[in-house]
């Protein structure tokens, strides 16, 4: 069955070493039949959410007009979700937490997802990588029927597109292969 792929490209650098890690899934998962839709979250307006709870009384609907509601749409369009970030101090960045915080309005309603996690990092270690998997993972348990289905640690890349010449860029084709 053809499924629909949402990539969050988190990175905030087009063309950046987790960004083109997305384009290789999409390429994969592309290729297998499914529908693919990529959104780079850093060019997408997207205030923090101000925990008003407006949303908790208006059936998810946020006070604050930006992309957000947009991506909301599309995440709960989506079969598969893919959230990819540069690790920044053992962490997800700024962009892409942004996009879980802002989830509040409707994360009653996000239900039975495949979760593909994608993450970039100068340092050659995975365990680097630890936090910036439980922040992936800590949004997902906090979604009915979320199911994780794959991860890709690129290690070792910090100049912008250091990750084109490295093995990650087939696993990350092999991963969108997958779904």
């Amino acid at each position: 069955m053809n499924k629909k792929v949402l990539i969050l490209s988190g990175s905030p650098r087009k063309g950046g070493n987790s960004d083109l890690l997305c384009d290789e899934f999409m390429r994969g998962a592309t290729e297998n039949g499914n529908q693919v839709e990529k959104i780079f979250v850093h060019s997408q307006t997207i205030a923090p959410c101000n925990a008003c709870y407006y949303c908790r009384d208006h059936q998810g609907e946020c006070v604050l007009k930006d992309d957000m509601n947009m991506i909301l749409d599309k995440i709960q369009w989506a079969d598969v979700i893919v959230m990819a970030s540069p690790v920044y101090f053992y962490a997800i960045d700024a962009q892409m937490k942004m996009v879980i915080d802002r989830s509040l309005s409707r994360w009653t309603v996000i239900s039975n997802k495949e979760f593909y996690y994608i993450m970039t990092a100068a340092e050659v270690s995975s365990t680097v990588m630890d936090c910036t998997l439980e922040c992936f993972r800590g949004f997902a348990r906090c979604l009915n029927g979320s199911q994780e289905k794959g991860v890709l640690y690129g290690e070792g890349v910090y100049e912008l597109g250091a990750v084109k010449n490295t093995p990650y860029m087939q696993q990350a084709y092999e991963l969108g292969k997958q779904v």
